[in-house]
Parts: structure tokens; C-alpha cells; sequence
């Protein structure tokens, strides 16, 4: 897996208040940090539902041949986790790199970090 990539996840036994399905999401972790070994992987989910995402952190991923979306849907930034990679189906799909920076740079705005840019 790596960042960018859009995987499907299966929270289906999660606790109260957690995502309970399986659900698409996108690998966001940086692979110079993690050993191939780890066991987790850090991902953002997506959604549909425009009311479950906050809109300055959220990306907006509209359809096209490289993300698989079948319609508009939104990567929830703020949502931001840690999930076993024995839950991950990896797909063909990806995001684009200015897609990948902008949650990333949400996912910061998220823990309240400053944003250092290069």
C-alpha cells in the first residue's frame, strides 16, 4: 500500500460511534516512517454523505477512471485513523498528489500542528 491509495476497509465489528460497515478509504501515512512490517497503516475514510464530512476538512473527490468513485464523495480529513492492515482490501484506485497534500495538510490543521511548508 501507499499513500494515495484507495482501499476498502472492514470496520463491520467496530465499537458504538465508529464507522460499522465496510467503507472506503485512503492510505495517508508516510512510508518513510513505517516498517513494510507494521501492522496498521494510517488511513482517511470516504464518504458519500456530505453531512458526515466538516467542509475546510475535507477533500472532494469527484469521479473520474483513476479514483473508481461512482459519484461525488468526500475524503473526512478530521476523521483521521489507525486501522489493522488484516482489514484492508487494496483496489486499483488512487487519488492525485495535490489531493494527497491537501488532506495531509488538513489532517495537520485537525491536531492543531502549524503548517510548515517546504
Amino acid at each position: 500500500m501507499r499513500p494515495g491509495d484507495i482501499v476498502v476497509v472492514d470496520w463491520r465489528d467496530a465499537f458504538p460511534k465508529e464507522a460499522n460497515k465496510v467503507r472506503p478509504a485512503i492510505v495517508v501515512e508516510d512510508t518513510r516512517l513505517f516498517d513494510e512490517d507494521y501492522a496498521n497503516v494510517v488511513l482517511v475514510p470516504i464518504t458519500e454523505d456530505r453531512e458526515l464530512s466538516m467542509r475546510s476538512l475535507s477533500v472532494e473527490l469527484r469521479p473520474t477512471k483513476e479514483n473508481g468513485c461512482t459519484k461525488r464523495c468526500y475524503a473526512v480529513s478530521h476523521s483521521v485513523t489507525t486501522t489493522s492492515k488484516r482489514r484492508i482490501r487494496q483496489t486499483p484506485s488512487r487519488i492525485t498528489a495535490e489531493q494527497l497534500r491537501r488532506i495531509r495538510e488538513q489532517i495537520v490543521e485537525t491536531i492543531g500542528m502549524p503548517i510548515v511548508l517546504p
